[in-house]
């Protein structure tokens, strides 16, 4: 079949089951891996063979970096201790476990052989995890938790794999991996950094968009290819580049910028995470085949498959309990804590606008750990928490593509990949169909969106000061109706409404009455733009002027209507 009209097929595959999944409340990836196995069997529909290759150095790292570019380099350092306890320790303790699970149900199989496929079955996906938590409204530190473990568990995983498959070609010690892991992760951070610090720099001299946007395009492979030639993780690399970039952004990068490179890396990530979960499915009929013609029985496989898949669950499970103590302790630590820096923080306030610079400094770090206390106070995750979290261990089409990126010469290897295939499937379907009603049944509480309300009207008025002190600065001899309507139009004028963000219902209903009326307002406004396009009397670029300012608008005013 012609590749073009693959594509074509496959991305009007891709968006047709994503669209019938919305409509049935199931995550897209579920959706689309049951879909592609069907048609993996259906006569006419061409094998699918991908290079595992293809999956691990073109589609993993783009991706990779669209999820890490959003997020938030303070979230991922608050909860540094519970995503760094999933993404290295649980994968460490699921590669060893797993790997002497495999050797007692396969004796002819070597050691290294047994942790290569351990290492290939460790990590999770959290795509689909994510995905189902967003619609059910959890907490944001949970979904930032189960994020940030899938941007990291798959280097993790990959190095180990790296690992196991050079101590199948000779020895290998102990020592030798700890000191490969521990070499791979630092000089991959060292690589991230730099790489994510001149990106913004550079393009900050940039005053185009489509430039800009295409400058990030080839960002992830910028970090990913140095880093795997220095013999690092070029995975983790991509992760802590988009990191990076993603804090850098706003002091160095247009808003339009951002916004348009947000907008199509959405699009980037949607696009291959869909495809690499359809071929997932898709290539069950292809493993099949090779199984077969290897010699070996696919029960075996297929049998080996649900064990390993209930043994990686009950890992999760069992080490999710002791994490979540660990987070216990840690909140009840803060809430020691946090009175004696919140009466430093007072103290040292003075120091904000006089004193000497190392005083000011001292007087920030006092701020700034008394505001992490406070997050793990509000912020908790509780056992509830803990049960999605347990919960949340669906692997995904890395951990097959990564059993395919076994050597040729590896015992079993059909087999292998096949059993690998079972674990990622068995997972995915069986905890990602029933994570929901996981979440009904624990009642997870979500966000206090009262407390977000307040806290979104206190930062709008604090920047509204800013404003109006440079707004006052500035003024001049301009006219004072120029300065009147700056001042109405920008957030100045939110400091005269900062009641209206509290959880008083009488306010509530104000806002979301001027929220109704201004949608109402922009709807007819674009509709009288579109006729005056079909009239043809105004040129191109006024009405595209005009067209960007309704979107703009009208994406503010739907995100508060969303969140508060």
């Amino acid at each position: 079949m012609d590749l073009t009209l693959i594509a074509v097929i496959g991305v009007a595959s891709i968006v047709t089951v994503a669209a019938f999944s919305q409509r049935l409340g199931l995550a897209a990836p579920l959706s689309l891996v049951v879909v592609g196995v069907v048609l993996g069997f259906v006569p006419g529909v061409p094998d699918v063979d991908v290079e595992p290759e293809l999956i691990l150095d073109v589609v993993l790292p783009p991706l990779l970096y669209s999820a890490a570019v959003t997020m938030p380099a303070q979230d991922f350092r608050r909860n540094f201790k519970a995503i760094s306890g999933l993404a290295v320790l649980l994968v460490v303790v699921t590669t060893a476990g797993a790997g002497v699970l495999f050797h007692l149900l396969i004796p002819d199989l070597g050691w290294a052989a047994c942790f290569a496929l351990g290492a290939v079955v460790s990590p999770t996906d959290a795509v689909a995890a994510t995905s189902v938590g967003r619609k059910l409204g959890l907490p944001s530190r949970l979904l930032t938790v189960l994020e940030g473990e899938g941007l990291v568990n798959d280097a993790s995983a990959l190095v180990l794999l790296r690992s196991a498959v050079a101590a199948m070609a000779g020895a290998v010690s102990l020592w030798h991996v700890a000191g490969d892991f521990l070499f791979s992760v630092v000089v991959a951070t060292i690589i991230g950094i730099v790489v994510g610090i001149l990106n913004v720099r550079i393009r900050a001299l940039f005053n185009e968009t489509v430039l800009n946007t295409a400058v990030s395009f080839v960002l992830p492979f910028v970090a990913f290819v140095p880093a795997e030639e220095f013999g690092a993780s070029g995975v983790l690399a991509v992760v802590v580049t988009g990191v990076v970039t993603g804090h850098l952004s706003p002091r160095y990068l247009r808003a339009e910028d951002r916004i348009t490179e947000e907008l199509n890396w959405r699009t980037v990530a949607f696009l291959l995470e869909s495809a690499i979960f359809l071929i997932m499915g898709l290539s069950l009929e292809h493993l099949l085949d090779e199984v077969h013609e290897s010699g070996l029985p696919a029960g075996q496989g297929l049998w080996i498959g649900l064990i390993a898949s209930a043994f990686v669950i009950a890992a999760r499970m069992a080490f999710v309990v002791p994490l979540v103590a660990v987070l216990k302790r840690d909140e009840r630590k803060a809430a020691e804590t946090l009175p004696e820096l919140q009466r430093r923080r007072e103290k040292l306030a003075q120091y904000e606008a006089m004193g000497s610079r190392a005083r000011r400094h001292q007087a920030r770090r006092v701020e700034r750990a008394a505001a992490d206390m406070d997050f793990l106070v509000t912020e908790t995750l509780g056992w509830r928490g803990g049960v999605v979290l347990a919960w949340s261990g669906m692997r995904g089409a890395i951990t097959l593509a990564a059993a395919q990126s076994l050597p040729e010469d590896t015992p079993y290897r059909a087999e292998l990949v096949l059993i690998a295939f079972v674990v990622a499937v068995t997972t995915l379907l069986l905890q990602g169909l029933s994570l929901p009603t996981v979440i009904s049944w624990v009642k997870v509480p979500g966000d206090d969106h009262d407390r977000l309300r307040v806290e979104y009207g206190d930062l709008l008025g604090e920047l509204a000061e800013s404003g109006e002190k440079a707004l006052g600065s500035a003024a001049g001899d301009v006219r004072p109706e120029v300065v009147d309507r700056v001042r109405s139009d920008s957030l100045i004028g939110v400091k005269k409404v900062r009641d209206a963000m509290s959880p008083d219902p009488e306010h509530d209903e104000w806002r979301e009455q001027y929220i109704e009326l201004r949608l109402l307002t922009i709807a007819a406004e674009r509709e009288a733009l579109l006729d005056a396009r079909s009239r043809g009397t105004y040129s191109s670029q006024t009405l595209g002027a005009a067209q960007r300012r309704l979107d703009l608008e009208e994406t503010r005013l739907q995100a508060l209507s969303e969140h508060y």
